[in-house]
């Protein structure tokens, strides 16, 4: 179990969106509340403009972590917050493409109904 400190910047999935904030579970122990006041600087009207159900975020911990509920406040405001995946080279597909798929796929099909009339005549 981790106990999260003030200052500190944690990584979360984002498990619910509501009018006041946004939910963050960190671990399998811990989760936190984004209140819309720690969102941005600015007016927020939605706090579902800034994130989505399943997105993986950062965020800072604005006060030590309840040990007895679980439970971390957090903060995206002027942070980073957002995760983004570079690729690093572009995925080039190769010269067979499905060709090995389509070529294999007429014996496993032979060989799975082969099992399945194997199974049948012993019942």
């Amino acid at each position: 179990m981790n106990q999260y400190k003030k200052g500190e910047i944690v990584t979360g999935c984002v498990t619910g969106i509501e009018k006041y904030g946004i939910f963050v579970s960190l671990d399998d122990y811990y989760s936190g509340l984004i209140h819309i006041s720690e969102i941005s600087e600015s007016f927020v009207k939605n706090p579902g403009d800034y994130v989505r159900v399943g997105e993986t975020i950062r965020a800072l911990v604005i006060d030590d972590s309840d040990i007895d509920s679980y439970h971390v406040r957090l903060s995206i405001k002027n942070i980073n917050y957002k995760i983004s995946y570079k690729r690093n080279k572009k995925i080039l597909e190769t010269p067979n493409g499905f060709n090995t798929l389509r070529k294999s796929l007429p014996m496993w099909i032979s060989q799975k109904k082969q099992e399945i009339m194997q199974k049948m005549q012993k019942n």
